[in-house]
């Protein structure tokens, strides 16, 4: 790290590229990334709250002798070339989980990366931001006004590009220095581990019922009311995807469960909900209507559940009350992680996933077994060996305690024997 002052990043070496928007300027850039050396730096720009879907609208590379490339993946939608240019190349990304599904979708998938952000967050480092790293390992000012900006303009203004250009600028340097420091820390490999499965992970399955991610539907306690924001939801994802615009573009969250609760006959008791007012809503308000009144011709027997059925353990919160043995497992866990993570300096939700650690000691594997259980709950090699004996040590102790309290019961339960002194002298009559 350093302690000088930092110094603003303002202009790419080579100045702003021009962005590549036709097949020759493209095959150019395939020829310079495959001529280059080193790893490549990529990101991409999405416009994300302006678009529906989450697709790239500017994907930047960089690599030692090539320079800097801004590629148009809406002129140029398949990037397989550049893929193929770059087979078995290392990737350097920030935060990769977030660009790789729109990388995909244009033919680019690494077969090796670093991810800096979460090599950050491994190493310690208080803020794990591009540009926060930047400025802690390299000494540099990363300018960020740009990042929540509709990528899907064009043509795009020239400080756009700039910005875009200087995000992969110093991405390679980034790199090193992360990994010099993961490497004095002895947190190479478990890095490496975490980019390897990264690398390998396939696409995420489809979420289940997307619609109950509605934010404010918690405060909806009846059936019907579910069904409403459910159909509500797909009115408006349908007419979100036909304008390719962001669904809360078309409403609010807030507009479906206000709807949902209120459950308006008229376009009058509809516009007159918080959340609906303005022309827009009037205009499609037959489509909502119509949404309502499917919602409330479901039978009753095909209300959606108010809950999911899940595989997953219960909320922590309910596990004294129905598991205190499992509650005790959890905490005894929790405090040691806690500690760990204090010790090593990595978040415990990276030393293992809350999800893992809930679900081995809500239905604890026999000790045997627990690294197998671990490994297949997708928890990584150096993860076991950090976490496994914690978690162990957690269910060992909490069966410890549980038969002490058995025997203590038992004990409790069988007379105590007649003391000697009580029966000297007592004949039989």
């Amino acid at each position: 790290m350093t302690d000088a002052p930092a110094t603003p990043l303002l202009t790419p070496r080579e100045g702003v590229p021009d962005v590549v928007t036709d097949e020759r300027a493209l095959r150019r850039c395939v020829a310079a990334l495959a001529g280059g050396s080193g790893p490549v730096a990529v990101d991409a720009e999405r416009a994300s709250g302006y678009r529906y879907g989450q697709a790239a609208y500017l994907v930047q590379l960089r690599r030692e002798g090539s320079g800097t490339w801004l590629i148009d993946p809406v002129a140029c939608p398949d990037l397989s070339e550049v893929d193929a240019a770059l087979t078995d190349v290392e990737w350097v990304l920030h935060a990769a989980s977030q660009d790789l599904p729109c990388l995909a979708d244009v033919g680019m998938r690494p077969s090796r990366l670093f991810d800096t952000e979460l090599g950050a967050r491994l190493a310690g480092l208080p803020r794990v931001g591009l540009g926060a790293v930047i400025e802690q390992l390299l000494g540099l000012v990363l300018a960020k006004e740009h990042s929540a900006a509709d990528w899907s303009t064009r043509p795009l203004p020239e400080p756009w590009l700039r910005y875009a250009a200087l995000d992969v600028e110093v991405l390679v340097d980034l790199r090193d220095a992360v990994a010099a420091l993961l490497e004095e820390q002895g947190k190479l490999d478990w890095a490496e581990q975490e980019f390897a499965a990264i690398a390998t992970a396939g696409p995420p399955a489809p979420r289940t019922d997307p619609w109950r991610r509605t934010s404010g539907m918690h405060r909806l306690r009846r059936r019907r009311e579910l069904a409403a924001v459910r159909e509500l939801w797909f009115a408006r994802d349908a007419l979100a995807r036909s304008r390719d615009t962001a669904p809360g573009r078309v409403l609010p969250d807030a507009a479906l469960v206000e709807a949902a609760a209120a459950a308006p006959l008229t376009t009058e008791a509809l516009l007159a909900l918080p959340g609906w007012k303005g022309p827009a809503a009037r205009r499609q308000a037959r489509t909502w209507l119509d949404a309502l009144a499917r919602a409330a011709a479901v039978p009753d027997d095909a209300l959606p559940p108010l809950t999911l059925g899940r595989d997953a353990p219960p909320p922590p919160r309910a596990w004294a009350e129905r598991d205190p043995d499992a509650a005790a497992r959890l905490a005894a866990a929790r405090e040691s992680i806690s500690a760990l993570s204090a010790e090593l300096e990595v978040p415990a939700e990276n030393l293992m996933t809350p999800d893992v650690v809930r679900r081995v000691l809500w239905t604890p594997p026999g000790p045997a077994a627990l690294d197998d259980v671990l490994v297949a709950l997708g928890a990584r090699p150096w993860q076991v060996e950090q976490v496994g004996p914690l978690l162990l040590a957690a269910l060992d102790e909490t069966a410890a305690s549980r038969a002490a309290r058995v025997s203590a019961a038992q004990a409790q339960a069988v007379p105590a024997e007649v003391p000697a002194a009580v029966t000297d002298g007592v004949t039989d009559q």
